[in-house]
């Protein structure tokens, strides 16, 4: 699971694959047993530096020690992962300040753009006739979540 938050400070992390390229096969799954991903269905293994907070804190902690061939379980609580809902990050918009916004339904995934132009995604959670209301946290924020983690290779 690549990191879309905020970066984690990972000065303490250690292990023998912290600073290398690795690849992990993995499978995602929440507490309920459904899948939400996973690199075996796409075929192809997840490649990331290991400790460079390119990922979750938790699925890079986890590769951090592990063995090429080692496949570990892993359960990380919402702290580890994408960390608690932030209500800051649900906003209200005027329509009229927002050109198209009118056709966007509830429940839809847009991008809008902060002030240095870079884009974000949001989620579309309330409309009324002259305002629309977005929700800016992570998808999987507020979830434990459940990794299968195989270490395929380390490159580096």
């Amino acid at each position: 699971m690549e990191k879309t938050a905020d970066t984690y400070d990972n000065t303490q992390m250690q292990g023998r694959n912290v600073g290398k390229t690795v690849r992990t096969h993995y499978r995602g799954t929440f507490n309920n047993g459904e899948q939400f991903d996973s690199s075996y269905d796409r075929g192809e293994p997840l490649e990331f530096v290991c400790g460079a907070g390119m990922m979750i804190r938790g699925f890079d902690e986890a590769v951090a020690d592990m063995e090429v061939g080692q496949t570990v379980s892993v359960h990380l609580m919402p702290e580890e992962a994408y960390g608690q809902p932030d209500p800051q990050a649900i906003f209200t918009v005027e329509l009229a300040q927002l050109p198209g916004a009118e056709e966007l339904a509830v429940g839809e995934q847009a991008y809008l753009s902060n002030a240095y132009g870079q884009p974000f995604p949001v989620k579309v959670v309330a409309k009324d006739d002259t305002t629309i209301t977005f929700d800016a946290n992570h998808e999987m924020a507020g979830k434990e979540l459940n990794f299968q983690i195989e270490l395929v290779e380390v490159l580096a």
